[in-house]
């Protein structure tokens, strides 16, 4: 079971605003499906061949996963540089955990997380 929903609205006040201060987590960049407002949410995301894998620990119900795939893109800010990332989708633990380099850190198993958010990295325009 994904983090509560209450924990999650209690970080959009308290830890999201710090981290984003901070700028050392990745930050999607999404757009509102209703309201059309730019939200930064502060997350994991993991570089892929191709693209990035995105850790949703409160559950793809989260406004920033309903977002992006609603859109069907978003940017990426990480390492000092911003990306555009485009066709997401979810998909499975096990899928999702034989895209990451071997070593890479797991999500605890008491979240019990289902399914990840994959997205593909934007085709540059030189």
């Amino acid at each position: 079971m994904p983090m509560p929903r209450w924990w999650a609205r209690m970080n959009k006040w308290t830890f999201n605003p710090r981290e984003l201060a901070k700028g050392e987590r990745p930050v999607i960049i999404h757009v509102g499906r209703r309201s059309g407002r730019e939200y930064q949410t502060p997350l994991d995301a993991h570089a892929v061949d191709g693209g990035y894998l995105f850790v949703p620990v409160y559950g793809v119900n989260s406004d920033w996963v309903r977002n992006v795939l609603a859109a069907g893109s978003a940017r990426l800010r990480t390492g000092g540089t911003e990306v555009v990332v485009t066709k997401p989708r979810l998909i499975d633990e096990a899928t999702a955990f034989a895209l990451l380099p071997e070593g890479t850190q797991r999500p605890p198993k008491w979240l019990k997380l289902e399914q990840y958010l994959l997205t593909d990295l934007a085709a540059s325009a030189h």
